[in-house]
This record gives structure tokens, C-alpha cells and sequence, in this order.
């Protein structure tokens, strides 16, 4: 059969890793697809020392790909919105499929994207979007076909995972790890989409969607990120039983869909509560199936790769099948899609993680029971650090049980507002993911 011919658009680290896994892999992954993939052309500024791209036609101009009339499917690995949202919706309109590593592209132009590719009959395939090399799309939108999602929650940036696992293992302070976390390439020089939440939010727009079958709404994600942690609250947290991780959490309720990145509290005998370093995981809950988890390399040369080859089988598989008969791009059909609202932040609920710097007077304690007992909170364990009275100021660390959050958002109003506290209340959210 004429094997397929690919054009890869970045030879940066994916790039370069997605042109060695097919180079190196070409006579197994013929046998899984059933015909060849061949590049056929590589679109890149400079060339990438570790592949040996040999007689493969080099351009600088990546149109040149898009306008190809051999090239059958185009992988987009140059990252950012609007350029890459430039070449996708070309290449689309050339009728030709895309393979796409760019979660900010389909978090954010997903929707327009998808619509052009049905109009045009072609494939967008985008598993290397999300946790890198751990097949996680695939999982929910074919594994669990069977299955009403319920929830999903995901430890899905490398970065922010390993620094906080260091701040607990090494007790080391947030910005020291962050240099570090530079240093060995795992974070940006600007680290703000991965400390601050927003590459995790682009993920579980993603993932959300295909979970619960509803428009990708990246802009009513709730983002919060770890900058503002300490290593005491990381120490509390432990002696609590919890583990600190940046999770992003999405849950199905009858009032809308939760969808938040933020630090959490999660019990330290959870599995997803003991994936440290860089590693990502994610945890789907089903009602058929229960609870299951995905772990693996989330970012890296050949891990994403990985999933970019993946696609690139999935669509030489599909290349004859009627259009109307292949999985849909977000699980559902199109127009099957769901107008469930995406719920703000304030009418989320979860349990709460309170730490109040209290002055060392006798009746803080009552004050601060008054204040949650008047709002419904009820509070689950209490702990005054009194061994660590500094200049008359004591920590008061509590957690509550499970409430909507804008009565936690009231009694911090409150609780700030007395005489005895001194500084804002530090507030973590807690989830148990029974």
C-alpha cells in the first residue's frame, strides 16, 4: 500500500524526537499501520543535531509544507496561538490532517479548529497535547466510551511537580527550586505558564471536554498557582497526612462543571499523592469503572513523541474511513455536545486547608470556631503550633469538611478582620479523590 507522507512543522525537541521514533521504528510502526509513514518534509529554522534528517527535503518556510500536494498529514510542533492556529486552519483547508503537541492551541482555537476540520472532512489528532507520552485522550475517549465521567483530576506540569516535591523532601524555599528547575531546562526563563497554573488549565480544558463532552472553555478556567507556598505550609500539610501537589480538577455536579488548577491537599496514601519529580498523572473516575489512573513521562523528547507517532498511526489508519464514522475529536459527537455551564470558582466545593497567624491570646481559637460555625463550616482537625510562638504570634492550622467556597471566601473576610489575626489567611484547597 502507498505509505503515508508526512511534513513535520518544528524540528525542536519533539520534532526531532517524532522524526527519530519514525526513522528508527519505520518497519514496526508500518506493521501497526499497516502501510508506511514517511517524512517527506521538514519545515525548520535550524536544523536539530541529534536527527539525521540525511536527503529529507529541508525548508525554512513552513507554508511550504502546508502547500505541499504530497505531504498527506502535517505535525505541528511550533507551539504558541496564533501562528500555529495560521498553519492548521491552512493546512485544513488543503485538506490535509493534522497531528498537533499544542495544548495551548486546541485549549484556546480548539473549537474553530474542529469545526473547519469536519466541514473538511480531515483528522486533527492532538494526544500529545496533554501529559506527554501518557495516552491519556485516547484513554477517556475510546477506554472509557462505556462510562458517564464523574471526575478527573491530574498532577499534569512537570514543572510545578517538581518543585514541590523538592520543597517537601528537601525543605527548600520556592524560588531556590524554581532557579534550579531553570537551570535543568524544566522551566522557562519566563516560568509563569507552569508556576501560575496556565499550561496545567490548557490541559484540562482539554481533558474536561473530552471527559464530560462540552465545548473547550480554556477562558472559564480557574487558575491559581504555587508561588505563594511556603515550606511551613508544605510541613503542616505533612503532619496533617496530606501531600501538597498542583492539581487541576474537573467534576461533573448538577449545577454546572468544576473546572480549577490550584495547589491541593490530597491524603499521602493516594497513589496520585506519591508521583513526584517531573513525572504527571492522571486520575478518571467513571461509574462503571471506577477510579483509574495514567502515569508517566509528561514532557521530553521521545516520551512526546511517543504520542505524536501515535496520532500519526491513528491517521493512517482512518485515512479511508468514511469521515462520519471516526472518533469523534472531542469523544461526542459534534452535535451532541453539552451546554453545561462552567461553574466560577465561589460555587465549587471542596474542603478546605486554613492556616491563621493568630496573636497568643487566650479565646483566638473560640473566635475562629464562631466565625466557621456561623457560615455551616464544620471544621475536621485543629492543630496550634504553640511550640512555634514567634514575637507573641502563634499558627492556627485547621481543615475544614467539605463546603461551597464562597463561605470559606466570608469567613476569611471575617476572620481578617479580627483584632487577634495578624496577616491574610493562607487557604488550600483539600480533595479526597476517593
Amino acid at each position: 500500500m502507498k505509505p503515508v507522507k508526512v511534513g513535520i512543522c518544528g524540528l525542536g525537541t519533539v520534532g526531532g524526537g517524532t522524526f527519530n521514533v519514525l526513522e528508527r521504528n519505520a518497519e514496526e510502526i508500518a506493521r501497526r499501520a499497516g502501510r508506511g509513514i514517511e517524512v517527506a518534509q521538514i519545515a525548520t529554522r535550524q536544523p536539530n543535531p541529534k536527527c539525521a534528517t540525511g536527503a529529507t527535503p529541508i525548508t525554512a518556510d513552513i507554508f511550504d509544507v502546508v502547500d505541499n500536494p504530497d505531504i498527506d498529514i502535517v505535525v505541528e510542533l511550533i507551539g504558541g496561538y496564533t501562528l500555529a492556529r495560521e498553519l492548521v486552519l491552512k493546512a485544513i483547508e488543503n485538506g490535509k490532517h493534522v497531528v498537533t503537541a499544542n495544548k495551548a492551541l486546541i485549549a484556546v482555537h480548539g473549537n474553530e479548529i474542529f469545526a473547519k476540520a469536519r466541514e473538511k472532512g480531515v483528522i486533527v489528532a492532538f494526544e500529545a497535547s496533554v501529559a506527554g507520552g501518557i495516552p491519556v485522550i485516547k484513554a477517556i475517549r475510546e477506554g472509557l466510551a462505556g462510562n458517564r465521567i464523574n471526575w478527573l483530576a491530574g498532577i499534569i506540569n512537570g514543572t510545578g511537580n517538581f518543585i514541590l516535591t523538592e520543597m517537601r523532601e528537601k525543605g527548600r524555599a520556592f524560588e531556590d527550586v524554581l532557579k534550579e528547575a531553570q537551570a535543568l531546562g524544566y522551566a522557562e526563563a519566563d516560568p509563569t505558564f507552569d508556576v501560575e497554573g496556565i499550561d496545567a488549565a490548557h490541559k484540562l480544558t482539554i481533558l474536561a471536554s473530552i471527559a464530560f463532552g462540552i465545548p473547550l472553555q480554556f477562558d472559564k478556567a480557574y487558575t491559581e498557582g504555587i508561588t505563594r507556598l511556603t515550606t511551613a505550609d508544605v510541613n503542616y500539610a505533612e503532619a496533617l497526612g496530606y501531600r501538597i501537589k498542583h492539581l487541576g480538577v474537573a467534576r461533573r455536579t448538577d449545577a454546572g462543571i468544576e473546572l480549577r488548577v490550584h495547589p491541593t491537599l490530597i491524603p499521602a496514601d493516594r497513589l496520585i499523592a506519591n508521583v513526584n519529580g517531573v513525572m504527571n498523572a492522571v486520575m478518571v473516575n467513571g461509574d462503571a469503572v471506577g477510579s483509574t489512573l495514567y502515569y508517566g513521562a509528561g514532557a521530553g523528547m521521545e516520551p512526546t513523541a511517543s504520542a505524536v507517532v501515535a496520532d500519526l498511526v491513528d491517521v493512517a489508519r482512518a485515512l479511508t474511513t468514511d469521515p462520519n464514522n471516526r472518533v469523534p475529536h472531542l469523544a461526542f459527537q459534534p452535535d451532541s455536545l453539552s451546554d453545561h455551564p462552567i461553574l466560577p470558582i465561589a460555587a465549587c466545593e471542596s474542603a478546605y486547608y486554613l492556616r491563621i497567624q493568630a496573636k497568643d491570646h487566650p479565646g483566638v481559637l473560640a473566635q475562629v470556631a464562631t466565625i466557621l460555625s456561623e457560615r455551616g463550616i464544620n471544621i475536621e482537625s485543629i492543630m496550634q503550633k504553640e511550640a512555634e510562638v514567634q514575637d507573641g504570634l502563634v499558627p492556627v492550622i485547621l481543615v475544614t469538611h467539605r463546603v461551597i467556597e464562597q463561605r470559606i471566601d466570608d469567613a476569611i473576610a471575617a476572620l481578617e478582620a479580627l483584632d487577634d489575626v495578624v496577616d491574610k489567611v493562607v487557604r488550600i484547597r483539600v480533595e479526597q479523590l476517593n
